[in-house]
């Protein structure tokens, strides 16, 4: 595990960051476009639910590119910043590879923090759809930026 994520070291810091970062990611105005919830269960590893519909499809009745990116880049990117607990980590590239169509229904897009320890990391993720078949898969490289995790909407805790 990266040595600058100190709240790995101590778990209710730990659970507490994980619990930030689940509010953050449901602050965020994009995904207001997606049902969709994150859960992070431990250090390095990310799971987002999915509900997608005719709203996400291209002009031949299946998921549009765009929400597979969306997908897999989320549940990648919380994976790594599972593992930081001052700043926001930016995806600086994503490589996405396209195995089955997604129609409407559910999705679980699976994250795993792969290596990095203080300025750049390395995530991967995977679609599953409603069958538990893999329907995409892809791999991201995230920098730390100069954005405090603590300054962004939602992360902060709400009591």
């Amino acid at each position: 595990m990266p040595r600058d994520a100190g709240a790995q070291a101590d778990p209710v810091g730990a659970q507490t960051h994980y619990r930030a970062l689940e509010r953050l990611y449901g602050a965020a105005p994009i995904n207001q476009l997606f049902d969709s919830v994150l859960e992070i269960p431990s250090a390095g590893i990310a799971r987002i639910r999915f509900t997608l519909d005719e709203r996400h499809f291209h002009a031949a009745g299946a998921v549009h590119g765009t929400g597979y990116f969306k997908m897999l880049d989320d549940a990648a990117f919380y994976a790594a910043n599972s593992l930081v607990t001052d700043r926001f980590l930016l995806t600086t590239a994503f490589n996405l590879l396209f195995t089955r169509p997604l129609k409407a229904g559910p999705v679980v897009a699976e994250g795993r923090w792969i290596s990095g320890q203080r300025r750049v990391f390395v995530a991967d993720a995977r679609l599953l759809d409603s069958d538990g078949e893999e329907a995409a898969r892809g791999t991201g490289t995230f920098m730390r930026s100069r954005i405090a995790l603590a300054d962004l909407p939602g992360y902060a805790d709400p009591r």
